[in-house]
C-alpha cells in the first residue's frame, strides 16, 4: 500500500479534525552549548547506556536549522506542530532565565503562527536539568516547585500564541523507565523510587496546570500519557490477572488519579516501603479538570503471570512487528481508545504520538517506506473506528516529523516522515511524508 486513505465521509476528513507532526527538544535540537546539562547528557556518558554510544549534542541541529524546518513543516500541509521546550535551555542552573534560550522558542512559535500552524507545546519531555537531579530529581518534592517556576517563565513568554500546552509527556517513561528500571535517564532503580517519582510528576502537573490556566486562559491545557493495550498470554486465570495488573501498573496508574483522584487497586499490592508519600491535598491537585488528554500509542503488549503473582512481558512471536520489535496491531488501538472512553468521563482526546520505526534505506535519493505508510493507514483507520464508537478525538499527530536521537537506541532507529542525513544535516521527504501530505491535501478539497 502506497497511500493513506479513510472511508468517505469519515469524521477524520472534516475541517475541524487537526493533523500534525511531533518532535521533542532533546531528540532534535543539538546546540548543547546553548543550554545547561540535563539528565540525558549525563546518562549518555555511561558505558552501554546508549546502543551506538551517541548523544544529543548535535542531533538534527534544529536550533541552527529551525527556519528551514518550519518551511518543511508548512510544506507538509499539516494543521499543527507539537514540540517540547527544553527546561535546560530556558532556565539556568541558579534558577534564572536564559533569555537567549527563551527567545529561540518565542521566534519558533511566532514563525509557526505566522504560517497558520497551530502550536502544541509540551513542557516536560524527560530532560530534567542535571542540577535538579543532583538534588534528588523527581524523588525530591522541591523539583515540583522548580517545575512551577519554569512553567511560569515559559507561559509568560509564549502566552496564548500556543494553541495547547501539555504539562508532561509520558510520565510513565520518566518514572518507570528512569527511576524504577534504570534503563532511561537518570538510571535509578527500585519500586519505591519509581512510584515516588510518578507521584511527584503528577503533583507537578497539577500545580503547573493552575499556572497555565491563569497566564494563558485562551489556550487548552492538558497532559500526554502513553498507553499500551494489555493482553494475556493465554486464557488461563493467572495470565488474565497478569494483564489486568500490568494495565493498572503501567496505564491506569497515571490516568486514574487524573480522572478519579485515586490510584488503581494494584496500589494495595505494594509494601508500605514501596508506596509513595502522598501529602494532604495531593490527589485533589492531580484530579483537576483537563481541557484535553493527549494519547500516545505505538503497540499492544502481551503479559503472563510469574511465580510471584506478578507479571512479565511475553515478546511478540509470529506477528508483524516494527523495527523496534513492537507488534503491529491496529485493532488494539481502537480497543484501547474505546475501552478508555467507556471507563472514564474523558475530556476530548488528541492522538499526540503514533508512528513506527522501520528499516529505512536511502536508494537513489528516495526512501520508499511503504511499510510505514501501511502503519499510518491502518492506525488512522483505527482512530476512525474509535470515533464511530463515540470516542471524542479532535486530532492526530504523526511521530515523528523527522529522524532523530531515539534515546537509548541513539541513531539506530528511524521514526521520521523525513529522513535525516546526520553528517550533512540533509532532510529528505520519505514516501510516507508524501503520502501524509497527499491525505491532507485531499481532505482540504
Amino acid at each position: 500500500m502506497q497511500n493513506i486513505s479513510l472511508p468517505p465521509g469519515s469524521p477524520l476528513l472534516s475541517k475541524g479534525f487537526i493533523y500534525g507532526v511531533a518532535t521533542s527538544s532533546f531528540q532534535i535540537e543539538g546546540d548543547r552549548a546553548g543550554r545547561v546539562d540535563n539528565i540525558w547528557d549525563t546518562f549518555c556518558l555511561h558505558s552501554g547506556a546508549v546502543e551506538d554510544g551517541s548523544n544529543g549534542d548535535i542531533a538534527c541541529e534544529h536550533v541552527k536549522y529551525w527556519q528551514q524546518d518550519v518551511e518543511m513543516i508548512a510544506d507538509l500541509k499539516v494543521d499543527a506542530y507539537r514540540l517540547s521546550i527544553s527546561w535546560a535551555r530556558v532556565m539556568r542552573t541558579d534558577g534564572s532565565v536564559n533569555q537567549g534560550g527563551l527567545d529561540f522558542y518565542v521566534k519558533l512559535v511566532d514563525a509557526l503562527v505566522a504560517k497558520d500552524i497551530k502550536v502544541f507545546v509540551t513542557l516536560y519531555h524527560w530532560d530534567l536539568p542535571q542540577s535538579l537531579e543532583d538534588k534528588g530529581g523527581w524523588l525530591n518534592r522541591h523539583t515540583i516547585d522548580a517545575f512551577v517556576r519554569y512553567t511560569t517563565m515559559v507561559a509568560q513568554a509564549l502566552g496564548d500564541k500556543v494553541t495547547a500546552y501539555a504539562t508532561l509527556n509520558e510520565p510513565f517513561c520518566s518514572a518507570y523507565l528512569g527511576y524504577e528500571c534504570g534503563i532511561h535517564a537518570p538510571g535509578k532503580t527500585g519500586t519505591a523510587n519509581g512510584r515516588q517519582a510518578a507521584h511527584h510528576l503528577l503533583v507537578a502537573h497539577g500545580k503547573a496546570l493552575g499556572v497555565l490556566r491563569k497566564l494563558c486562559p485562551q489556550a487548552k491545557h492538558g497532559i500526554v500519557l502513553n498507553f499500551s493495550t494489555c493482553y494475556p498470554a493465554s486464557e488461563c486465570h493467572d495470565d488474565k490477572m497478569a494483564s489486568v495488573l500490568a494495565d493498572e501498573y503501567h496505564n491506569q496508574w497515571y490516568l486514574m488519579p487524573l480522572m478519579e483522584g485515586r490510584y488503581p487497586d494494584v496500589f494495595h499490592r505494594l509494601t508500605p516501603e514501596q508506596k509513595p508519600t502522598i501529602e494532604p491535598g495531593d490527589m485533589a491537585l492531580i484530579n483537576q479538570p483537563l481541557d484535553y488528554l493527549g494519547v500516545n500509542y505505538y503497540n499492544p503488549t502481551v503479559y503472563a503471570a510469574d511465580d510471584h503473582g506478578w507479571f512479565y512481558v511475553v515478546p511478540p512471536k509470529d506477528v508483524p512487528v516494527t523495527a523496534m520489535g513492537w507488534e503491529i496491531k491496529p485493532d488494539a488501538f481502537s480497543t484501547l481508545l474505546t475501552d478508555l472512553h467507556e471507563r472514564y468521563a474523558l475530556p476530548p482526546i488528541y492522538i499526540t504520538e503514533n508512528g513506527a520505526a522501520m528499516d529505512d534505506s536511502l536508494e537513489k535519493g528516495e526512501i520508499k517506506d511503504y511499510s510505514r505508510i501501511d502503519y499510518f493507514h491502518t492506525h488512522l483507520n483505527a482512530v476512525h473506528h474509535a470515533v464511530l464508537n463515540g470516542v471524542d478525538i479532535k486530532g492526530y499527530f504523526a511521530w515523528s516529523l523527522m529522524d532523530n536521537f531515539e534515546w537509548t537506541l541513539g541513531y539506530t532507529k528511524r521514526f521520521g516522515l523525513i529522513y535525516v542525513n546526520y553528517q550533512q544535516q540533509e532532510r529528505i521527504l520519505k514516501a510516507s511524508a508524501k503520502a501524509y501530505r497527499l491525505l491532507l491535501e485531499t481532505r482540504a478539497q
